[in-house]
């Protein structure tokens, strides 16, 4: 009775190669996560010889509180994130002139003549325990609050999306001057005050 041999070997020297080209085949293929953030100006260092500016009144300044429950607290009162944006319209615009909303200051704009600002400011304080991505849902809602304004009165005055106008002032003069209008018209004005314990105030 013949022996059984034992079972032929397989080749494998060209396993290596396989799996490097599957590797770079994945990597190039695979979206990757880019990461996101907030564009913001720094302000300028602070000169101790400037003097203080005058207190602000309480009518033009929108306060937004965020805690470590990522709750907000908006103009005193309790605001779910999803309404953050339109209150933040209703604030900034203050569209039948309230007087518990911003003043407005005539001011010449070109394109528009005289054109009544709103004074208003955005006051934003976080808690140490907010989390990432409540603080940038925040942030976000006052951007697109800001963006949605500039959207409407950019349509009605140009005919033009905000965002296309956005895109042309990089390169077209006429475009820069209506972008800069509209961003006089509407100025964004964020405060953020440094994160603390706002729950336990």
């Amino acid at each position: 009775m013949a022996k059984r041999g034992a079972p032929p070997e397989i080749n494998a020297s060209s396993m290596a190669d396989i799996a490097f080209l599957l590797l770079v085949f994945f990597l190039v293929t695979t979206t990757m996560d880019t990461d996101f953030g907030l564009a913001r100006r720094l302000p300028p260092p602070l000169d101790l010889d400037q003097p203080e500016p005058p207190p602000i009144k309480e009518r033009n300044v929108f306060v937004v509180l965020v805690n470590a429950n990522d709750q907000l607290l908006v103009e005193g009162e309790l605001l779910d994130i999803s309404e953050l944006k339109e209150k933040a319209k209703e604030f900034i615009a203050n569209p039948y002139d309230d007087e518990n909303l911003p003043e407005k200051k005539m001011t010449e704009v070109q394109f528009f003549g005289q054109y009544p600002v709103s004074k208003q400011v955005i006051s934003l304080q976080n808690d140490n325990g907010t989390s990432y991505d409540m603080y940038i849902q925040v942030q976000n809602s006052l951007a697109q609050a800001y963006n949605e304004l500039r959207e409407e009165i950019t349509m009605s005055k140009f005919s033009v999306n905000y965002a296309d106008l956005v895109e042309k002032a990089k390169d077209d003069e006429m475009a820069n001057k209506r972008y800069k209008a509209v961003k006089k018209i509407y100025p964004q004005r964020i405060s953020e005050a440094e994160p603390k314990d706002v729950g336990k105030q």
